[in-house]
């Protein structure tokens, strides 16, 4: 199984198109960080105008904490679109090239041959998503030093101390890693059914704004099943930002996702051993 991931790590990153989310994230968190530092302050001072009125605030509040979060904020619901570039291709690229029938000859069963993509696909988003942790983190902390972190939710400020944030951001980029885990499994899923990449990539994209368009619509029956809609769970990253953090909420997401990827997994690993590569 290790010499099969290891295969099919190879075959995905010798493809140009697996490069694509590394050179957006890096061009885009390069420009953020590059605006921010000769405007982000001004920011920080909009954000708390009337709060210094009642408080003094003192220590470094533009710091690369508060730039790695905002960089966050800003590019994980961009992320999906850049996932699925390769996750579309992983199973309909076989068919695209004509080398089904080839990879099913090796001694390797279906079983593991699909099982071996989904790994594969589930190591690209863990390292794009170190990648972005490097940039918007290791690099702002390096640019901008740090201190406490200033984290707006809703009406409410929530001032974190500085010995107390980098686990946050460990879990919350943990947790962007299983939602993201389940946007490439969806892309991977309806990679089984076709012979080119452009049909799961625009599927799973369709998808996602579908459940995003309807989670937004204030209609009471379309509020009724947000809560069973895999897209409202995505954002719970954020939630370890919080003071105190809600973990029943975020487990909750959390399983809920899970299960959305073995769900996704087993009928995906159903439809590739029963598919029919001779006609």
């Amino acid at each position: 199984m290790i010499t099969l991931i290891w295969l099919e790590l190879q075959k995905m990153f010798r493809k140009w198109r697996t490069y694509i989310g590394f050179i957006a994230i890096g061009f885009l968190a390069i420009v953020v960080q590059v605006a921010l530092y000769f405007t982000g302050a001004k920011m920080i001072d909009f954000q708390m105008r009337g709060i210094e009125q009642s408080f003094v605030m003192v220590g470094n509040l533009f710091n690369g904490y508060f730039i790695a979060r905002f960089i966050l904020m800003a590019l994980i619901i961009h992320i999906p679109f850049l996932i699925v570039i390769v996750g579309g291709d992983l199973l309909s690229g076989e068919a695209t090239a004509g080398t089904y029938r080839m990879l099913l000859t090796r001694p390797a069963s279906r079983f593991q041959v699909v099982t071996a993509k989904f790994i594969a696909g589930w190591i690209s988003v863990l390292l794009l998503l170190v990648w972005l942790m490097f940039l918007s983190l290791i690099v702002s902390l390096l640019l901008f030093g740090s201190g406490p972190l200033l984290s707006f939710q809703g009406m409410k400020l929530v001032i974190i101390a500085q010995n107390d944030i980098l686990w946050r951001f460990l879990c919350a980029y943990l947790f962007a890693l299983i939602s993201m885990s389940t946007v490439i499994s969806i892309s991977i899923f309806f990679s089984s059914f076709v012979q080119n990449a452009i049909g799961p990539i625009a599927a799973t994209m369709a998808v996602i704004i579908i459940f995003l368009i309807l989670s937004a619509i204030p209609i009471d029956f379309f509020q009724t099943i947000k809560p069973y809609l895999f897209t409202n769970h995505m954002s719970q990253w954020d939630g370890f930002f919080s003071d105190p953090v809600d973990y029943g909420e975020i487990f909750h997401s959390m399983w809920y996702l899970l299960a959305h990827i073995v769900v996704i997994y087993g009928i995906t690993t159903y439809i590739f051993i029963k598919k029919d590569i001779l006609s």
